[in-house]
């Protein structure tokens, strides 16, 4: 079933088995209010179960591109078109949120995107590669990002 995030009202649907299920749910309530006010988009998630496709896809550009596998379960993920872009997100269960910005224009801006919900450590298999910096949100507390290019075409 789909879910329309919604920023003036945090809520963790969808996030309940999270050990850190509030903040995890002001990260996605954070992403929602940037795509509302940038793009006029509704942030929809839809349950892991329904959204294989999208989970595969961004499992896939980690494998390759950097030899990742995230050890922590999928709950939610979404996959959406703005302007030229192409964005998926999986929110995981341990707090973790990954996304992939997909410029669909050659030559465009195309990168993963990772972020640490509020008291959550750094993944065992993120920790050795990736050097994250704090942002303060409102929605989210402080939320620790990293990121890396993506070099081959999905």
């Amino acid at each position: 079933m789909t879910y329309t995030v919604d920023f003036a009202d945090v809520s963790t649907v969808g996030l309940e088995s999270s050990p850190v299920a509030p903040a995890l749910a002001g990260l996605r309530a954070n992403e929602a209010r940037y795509f509302k006010n940038k793009y006029g988009h509704d942030f929809t998630v839809e349950p892991a179960g329904e959204a294989q496709a999208t989970i595969e896809w961004v499992h896939r550009i980690l494998k390759e591109e950097r030899d990742l596998v995230i050890s922590s379960v999928p709950l939610e993920a979404t996959a959406f078109q703005v302007e030229n872009i192409r964005m998926a997100y999986v929110f995981y269960e341990n707090g973790l949120s990954v996304n992939v910005m997909y410029t669909v224009d050659d030559g465009g801006k195309r990168a993963v995107g990772f972020k640490l919900s509020d008291g959550m450590e750094v993944p065992e298999e993120l920790a050795s590669q990736f050097k994250f910096a704090r942002q303060k949100s409102r929605l989210a507390g402080t939320i620790r990002g990293s990121y890396f290019v993506i070099k081959n075409e999905y």
